[in-house]
């Protein structure tokens, strides 16, 4: 057996890319982690910090948002019933579209909320509905 040059392994990776199906958003739930990701576009991308539930992703390419990472997403669900009685979210057997949990924590934000926040809160709201973002959280 005889060792790739650099040149050979990047013609056999593209090789590999090329034959590849064409990107299609994600969302998966971790029940072990509590957290949702999300990914709407196929960029290399960077993440932020946004809050305690919120982490950003955005493109490297083009700065947009293209997804984003939800922490605690069992005990936000638990809490929002507490801040928002009104509110009833009942998670049984199907999948939850995550613009319905950026809408909630928006809600039940402070009555005087960060601008910035809230801004990126209405972005990615439209990014997970364009994509139709859905995560299965049966058992939360």
């Amino acid at each position: 057996m005889t060792a790739m040059s650099n040149d050979q392994f990047a013609q056999h990776v593209l090789k590999l890319a090329h034959d590849a199906p064409p990107f299609v958003p994600t969302t998966t739930y971790d029940p072990d982690g509590d957290c949702i990701e999300f990914l709407a576009g196929p960029d290399p991308f960077f993440a932020q910090r946004v809050d305690d539930l919120l982490t950003v992703y955005y493109s490297q390419e083009t700065q947009e948002i293209i997804g984003s990472q939800i922490k605690g997403v069992a005990r936000f669900c638990r809490e929002i019933l507490v801040k928002l009685p009104g509110l009833k979210i009942e998670i049984q057997d199907g999948p939850v579209k995550l613009m319905h949990i950026f809408l909630a924590k928006l809600w039940a934000s402070d009555p005087q909320p960060d601008k910035l926040v809230t801004l990126v809160y209405r972005k990615l709201i439209e990014v997970a509905e364009r994509s139709d973002a859905k995560a299965n959280l049966a058992g939360v």
